[in-house]
């Protein structure tokens, strides 16, 4: 199998052509820039589009009238620039389109600055936008992984005609990794998918009609219901994680996306030492992975939640956990990661 050196960002972009993206749109913020630019270079090779929209709110819209034309569509962005396309994409929601929308997370609050960060959870987690919905939140931990999940994310995006947050961090982003592919098409086959409700013009049917504007009393009630049954779905069929050691498992560490990465090799090395410690990497934050919590032993384990945040993954982990175990926390932010070290000593003193 051949291997090619990318970056996090690169292989988002890379994974998402060759998952049949053909509409690209975004606006340049570090430290997700190398993917807009990847995606200048290659779509034209591709026969896709890609637009530098005049702005984060243009490019989010630009993707909702792609994706009601039928074509798999996405924009990139970081922390605040997500935060300008929270209504564009609440509109994608709510008129069941399916888009996806890649967050390389920066620190904050603000402006904040260009280090990798975690502190987007809530906001993507969360809906972010207004209204009642929930986006579906896959976190890569690896720039393999970040190749692989554009796949998946395009797939789940038109199965349940939602948006899909591929959540990662400057970390990721920036860094350059082997990977693994089969084959890389120079110009992929655009994938074909069946969908009647796209508008492609009234040709021989009645006409499509796209809106998340609902005026008449009780229709928007309706349509809440009619989402809440998808989210209910999707939160039963697409729970995903990686565990690792549980069964005997005192300690549970759990850590997502690069995160997940420093907690993994903390993991490894006190197993070495014969400590029972284990782990929990949730792969999809939306819908949170809370079968992970229940398949193994509970009342005799400690869970320590390690994130590059102060207490995001925190409150989810304690909802699956329901108080049936003591549930400690080891977080820095604003650029802070935290170190082997320092979860090592956490573990320890647990």
């Amino acid at each position: 199998m051949a291997k090619i050196l990318l970056t996090g960002n690169e292989a988002i972009g890379e994974g998402a052509i060759q998952a049949g993206c053909t509409f690209y749109a975004g606006y340049p913020i570090t430290p997700q820039n190398e993917l807009t630019a990847y995606m200048a270079t290659r779509m034209p090779k591709i026969g896709g589009i890609f637009i530098q929209a005049e702005s984060e709110l243009a490019a989010i819209n630009m993707v909702f009238g792609a994706s009601a034309a039928g074509v798999r569509a996405m924009t990139s962005s970081s922390s605040p620039g997500i935060s300008l396309k929270q209504e564009g994409i609440s509109y994608i929601a709510g008129a069941e389109l399916p888009a996806v929308i890649v967050n390389v997370m920066r620190g904050g609050p603000g402006l904040g600055n260009i280090a990798p960060s975690q502190s987007d959870y809530f906001q993507a987690t969360k809906g972010g936008g207004h209204g009642d919905y929930h986006p579906i939140v896959i976190a890569p931990a690896s720039v393999q992984e970040a190749f692989d999940f554009m796949q998946l994310s395009f797939n789940l995006a038109d199965k349940y005609r939602n948006p899909v947050i591929i959540l990662t961090d400057g970390m990721l982003g920036q860094m350059m990794e082997p990977l693994s592919i089969e084959h890389i098409e120079k110009k992929p086959k655009t994938t074909k998918i069946n969908k009647p409700w796209a508008l492609t013009g009234c040709k021989n049917r009645r006409p499509n009609v796209i809106k998340s504007f609902y005026i008449k009393e009780g229709d928007l009630e309706k349509f809440n219901l009619i989402l809440q049954k998808k989210y209910k779905t999707i939160q039963e069929r697409e729970q995903r994680y990686e565990g690792l050691y549980l069964d005997d498992a005192k300690v549970a560490v759990v850590a997502y996306g690069t995160m997940a990465r420093i907690a993994k090799a903390v993991v490894k090395r006190l197993r070495e030492k014969g400590k029972k410690v284990g782990m929990i990497r949730p792969i999809t934050l939306w819908p949170f992975p809370q079968k992970a919590f229940t398949q193994y032993p509970i009342p005799n384990t400690q869970y320590l939640v390690v994130e590059m945040s102060y207490g995001q993954m925190l409150e989810d982990v304690k909802l699956a956990v329901e108080g049936r175990a003591k549930v400690e926390f080891l977080g820095r932010a604003g650029g802070g990661i935290p170190s082997e070290e320092e979860i090592i000593k956490r573990v320890i003193a647990l």
